[in-house]
C-alpha cells in the first residue's frame, strides 16, 4: 500500500525543516567564529607612513593603525582605503575603517 498525500506532505515538510535547521546551525557557527576569515597579511613599512603604532584586533592579532602613505601610493600590506584617505591594514573586514569614515575601496 502506498502512503497517502498527507504522509507525503508531512515527510516533505520534515525534510525542509531539517534543512532549514542545518542552515541556521551553520550560520550560528559562522557567527561564533567571527564571521570573516582572516586574510593573509604583511606588516607595512613604517618609513612610508605618517603614523606609527598598533592596536589589538578582535581576533587577538596586532594590527598597524590606519595611516597615510608619504608618497601617495598604496602601502604594502594595506587591505582597504578609508574614506578619510588613510590606508587600513585590518586582517578582517569587520570594523575596518570604522573611525575613518568607512571603507572607500577594498584592496585585493
Amino acid at each position: 500500500m502506498l502512503p497517502g498525500p498527507i504522509a507525503i506532505t508531512a515527510a516533505r515538510s520534515s525534510a525542509r525543516s531539517a534543512a532549514r535547521w542545518s542552515v541556521l546551525a551553520g550560520l550560528v557557527l559562522l557567527g561564533l567564529a567571527g564571521g570573516a576569515a582572516a586574510r593573509p597579511f604583511s606588516e607595512p613599512d613604517d618609513r612610508n607612513l605618517d603614523r606609527h603604532g598598533h592596536y589589538r584586533s578582535r581576533d587577538g592579532s596586532d594590527v598597524h593603525r590606519p595611516a597615510r602613505s608619504l608618497n601617495g601610493r598604496k602601502p604594502a600590506g594595506a587591505s582597504a582605503k578609508c574614506r578619510d584617505g588613510t590606508w587600513s591594514f585590518s586582517h578582517t573586514h569587520r570594523g575596518t575603517c570604522s573611525r575613518h569614515g568607512g571603507v572607500a575601496q577594498w584592496e585585493g
